[in-house]
């Protein structure tokens, strides 16, 4: 049994018995990566890295996905690192999804250079300068660019993706531009996009984007993907996704990365 520290409870993502430790009061995990996760799609005995991995909940979301992967987790604030780690044991996923206490932008010196199949990341979405920042420092660094830039996520990326490795994210819509820019800038080149509206009528708020290190130009635009229908209620594929009917497990929390 883990022992849970002050503010701290077990959720069960209700995907083959996996379960993940959040705080009350901090960061939890949303909506955005359960979308990430699906979309990223491992491939068998994919060598994984989650990049900015907070809960952990990401590679454990792969991992449910694709048991044979193997994976590493960076996270730069210690205290979420080690409650990830800690995810991990629960799990008994030590030795398979292993958490390191880090910074992207220092990938150099904690992974190895061109190992890896498939990167992913759910970046801070909140840009450097353009919004207000959130008091609680777990919230902050989450959702605003003071630590994690998606030029820092694309860099890093190129390190450890050998040629043909993915890059997949979830970023913004309106900023759909300087995520592909960041992207090239870092010889990833754009594969798969795919626009995520919360209602059919209503304009896209976010993307699930797909680069692939040193690949040929030719993008894919893959059908948007609705959340909710007019009544309010989650859509057919969003159930799919979530592979529950008719209620799909809580995020347990903020239901998106705002």
């Amino acid at each position: 049994m883990t022992d849970l520290k002050q503010n701290e409870r077990i959720d069960d993502l209700q995907r083959n018995g996996l379960r993940v430790i959040q705080r009350t009061d901090g960061f939890r995990f949303g909506t955005d990566a359960v979308l990430l996760s699906h979309f990223a799609a491992p491939r068998r005995r994919d060598r994984v890295c989650d990049l900015g991995t907070g809960t952990g909940v990401i590679p454990l979301l792969l991992y449910a996905r694709e048991d044979t992967i193997d994976a590493d987790a960076v996270e730069i604030q210690p205290d979420m690192a080690e409650m990830a780690a800690r995810s991990m044991a629960l799990n008994g996923l030590a030795a398979r999804i292993r958490v390191h206490a880090g910074d992207l932008r220092d990938i150099r010196g904690l992974l190895p250079h061109g190992q890896y199949d498939l990167v992913t990341c759910n970046p801070p979405y909140g840009k450097a300068g353009g919004t207000l920042l959130n008091p609680a420092q777990s919230k902050r660094l989450a959702r605003h660019e003071e630590t994690c830039a998606i030029g820092d996520v694309a860099r890093a990326a190129a390190w450890l993706l050998h040629g043909g490795g993915r890059l997949c994210c979830v970023f913004p819509a309106a900023r759909l531009l300087e995520l592909i820019d960041a992207l090239r800038a870092c010889r990833l080149e754009p594969k798969r996009l795919r626009l995520v509206h919360s209602r059919a009528d209503k304009a896209a708020h976010l993307c699930l984007a797909e680069a692939m290190l040193d690949a040929r130009p030719g993008m894919i635009a893959e059908p948007p993907l609705i959340i909710y229908t007019p009544s309010g209620a989650y859509t057919e594929e969003m159930n799919r996704i979530y592979g529950l009917s008719p209620a799909p497990v809580s995020p347990c929390a903020e239901e998106m990365n705002p």
